[in-house]
């Protein structure tokens, strides 16, 4: 009798980027920590990574890098931030300086504006 084979699956070779996802956070924004070691801390947002959900957040989650020393790149140790999911992280109230959600508003022109939910007040887009 005859052993079963089993065929592996095919893999694509097109790779899929996955879909970059909607943000409350932009590049400028003062947001908050609320979960992880940083928990309490504030920073201002330096890069936000749509297609992982992530952002990079000024003295938060710093890293430190050993790096070889070349020709043109003199070694040592590196410190850089790293990214933190967006999840854990919430904006600040313009008015009070607190954590909050965040609405959308569309104007009648067709443009989104973003509403603090504790007071009601528009969040600037600073870029």
């Amino acid at each position: 009798m005859k052993p079963l084979v089993f065929k592996k699956a095919r893999r694509s070779r097109t790779e899929q980027t996955p879909q970059a996802l909607k943000s409350h956070i932009a590049k400028g924004d003062r947001v908050r920590v609320i979960r992880g070691e940083q928990r309490g801390q504030e920073g201002k947002v330096l890069r936000v990574l749509p297609r992982k959900g992530r952002v990079v957040v000024e003295g938060i989650n710093v890293i430190t890098k050993h790096r070889r020393a070349t020709q043109n790149i003199e070694g040592g140790r590196v410190k850089y931030e790293g990214p933190i999911h967006v999840s854990n992280v919430m904006l600040l109230d313009p008015k009070s300086g607190d954590p909050t959600r965040v609405r959308r508003r569309v104007d009648k022109d067709g443009t989104v504006e973003r509403i603090a939910a504790k007071s009601g007040q528009a969040i600037p887009r600073t870029r």
